[in-house]
């Protein structure tokens, strides 16, 4: 079967290959009921890689129950290498191996700790010691009010559940583990959410209130910090809400309590464990829609209610009688504008409010100089051209940072607090050294730096990802310098096969042997 399927696999390879092709890979990895395709083909000419088709993912996907013999139990890597002489090769690894996309990079990923998580940096912020702004009193007039002026407007009254009991509402505050704002207990003394039978259920803009049990259901599902795959985030960044230092920097916190939810699953929260400049109870946005910044919506549910009261008031308001509930308000009581970000060229002027930017394609050395005015910036990547003076970085709270050097060296970046990952490029060789005294530094790619002493490396003692070329690998394995602190391991480029990458992964001390290799050739 398995044999089969492999040979299926490159005839569907070679009846798509375009003219000139020299060569062929196919890889894929399949997880569960999930899975990645890249690859492509070779001998194009410069810059040229014809892709794969999307359809060839199933084929895959029948090789892998194929090998497994049956449901796929544990994520599988599969390699499939042809040439226009007919010949092709598979090789299949069991484990945690996966191929890194031209866009990141290229090359392949190992993870040595499986449970390790890259913690947010929100989870590290100074906390807010302010009081609440919520009334409770003022709250529950407030939902009163503006339930009456919903019914008014759409010609019935709104389809609330029954108001949940003191006792409720202590029971539903013991399963949380936290205390819940005041003033939005006061609002379930009115009413316990919108009644799941209803025709509508969108009463906080487009949002469902939810019912305590819903609430409390949904927050003790809700999986924090880190994401699901050690791999995914070492670089990653979340943004300032606006104002800045009022909401955590990160994708979802245990302090965050949904109250509402709509259909998208973007959710309004009170936050229980605000930033520096917050208040416990404010309220705000955060979910699929926003994978790198939650929005600050008001100070408590008191002021929301006020704010949807102003725009019924003031007749911001849209009724579409042509469905049940249609009263949408015109805009919503907070803004939903991103975090400020600038692709192209370093702006000017530069704003103090810019928290990342992306330079494209910049002509001769990129002056970082004007950055020093962004008071916030958080992630710089320079993707082409380069510097030669990174002073103005260590004035700056940059915690993600990609750029090429030439002839600069690192000490501007010596001890710098914030810095969290760096992709670093170099023309010429660059001194590390300073590198061991940043204290948050746990992601590095060095695949393109020409680096003079990488035994460097194993005096970082807070590093988890690394990404290097098979020279430097080889360079660290023979020196012994080799950091013992890896979750995850990156050989860098698009030269080598699943079989180089088993070798070398063998060399960080895991035993993923082959579960499946064949070839064989079209020919015959």
């Amino acid at each position: 079967m398995v044999e089969q399927v492999v040979r299926r696999i490159a005839e569907r390879i070679f009846a798509e290959a375009p003219d000139g092709w020299s060569g062929a890979v196919a890889l894929c990895r399949v997880a569960g009921r999930g899975g990645s395709l890249s690859g492509g083909y070779q001998g194009l000419g410069e810059g040229k890689r014809g892709h794969h088709r999307a359809g060839l993912f199933s084929e895959f996907e029948t090789l892998a129950q194929a090998i497994q013999g049956g449901a796929v139990r544990v994520p599988l890597t599969m390699e499939v290498v042809c040439d226009p002489s007919g010949h092709y090769a598979l090789v299949a690894a069991a484990g945690p191996i996966s191929g890194v996309p031209p866009f990141r990079g290229g090359g392949f990923e190992v993870v040595l700790d499986p449970g390790h998580r890259f913690v947010p940096s929100g989870f590290r912020q100074e906390a807010g010691t302010a009081p609440p702004a919520g009334d409770p009193e003022l709250a529950a007039r407030r939902l009163r009010d503006y339930l009456a002026r919903r019914s008014a407007i759409l010609g019935r009254p709104e389809q609330l559940s029954p108001a949940a009991s003191p006792a409720a509402i202590e029971e539903a505050e013991h399963r949380l583990g936290l205390p819940l704002p005041a003033d939005l207990k006061a609002m379930y003394l009115v009413a316990d959410g919108e009644d799941p039978r209803g025709p509508d259920r969108s009463l906080f803009a487009n949002a469902c209130w939810l019912s305590l049990e819903s609430l409390v259901r949904q927050h003790l599902e809700q999986t924090v910090p880190g994401c699901a795959d050690p791999d995914a985030d070492w670089d990653e960044v979340f943004l300032h809400a606006d104002p800045p230092h009022t909401v955590r920097r990160c994708a979802a916190h245990p302090g965050w309590v949904t109250f509402a939810m709509a259909n998208d699953g973007d959710a309004l929260a009170v936050d229980l464990a605000p930033a520096r400049d917050g208040r416990p109870g404010q309220v705000i946005k955060y979910g699929p829609d926003l994978p790198d910044h939650p929005i600050y919506v008001a100070d408590s549910v008191t002021s929301l209610l006020g704010g949807y009261l102003d725009r019924l008031e003031q007749g911001a308001y849209t009724h579409d009688t042509r469905r049940p509930g249609g009263l949408d308000l015109w805009a919503d009581v907070y803004e939903d504008e991103a975090p400020s970000t600038v692709t192209g060229a370093i702006p000017n002027p530069v704003l103090p409010g810019l928290q990342e930017v992306h330079v494209n394609d910049p002509a001769g050395l990129v002056d970082l100089a004007p950055l020093t005015a962004a008071t916030h910036l958080l992630r710089l990547r320079v993707n082409s051209g380069t510097t030669a003076d990174l002073t103005p970085i260590g004035e700056l709270p940059v915690e993600d940072l990609r750029l090429t050097v030439d002839g600069a060296d690192l000490t501007p970046l010596a001890g710098h607090p914030a810095l969290a990952s760096l992709d670093l490029g170099s023309i010429g060789q660059v001194d590390l050294t300073p590198l061991s005294t940043i204290p948050n530094l746990h992601g590095l790619d060095l695949s393109r730096a020409d680096a003079r002493d990488l035994t460097v490396l194993a005096g970082l003692p807070g590093l988890r990802y690394l990404a290097l070329t098979r020279r430097q690998w080889a360079h660290l394995r023979e020196t012994g310098s080799t950091p013992a602190t890896l979750a995850v391991a990156r050989l860098a480029g698009e030269d080598a096969t699943l079989t180089d990458v088993l070798a070398w992964a063998a060399g960080l001390g895991l035993d993923l042997a082959p579960v499946s290799e064949l070839t064989g050739n079209l020919r015959t």
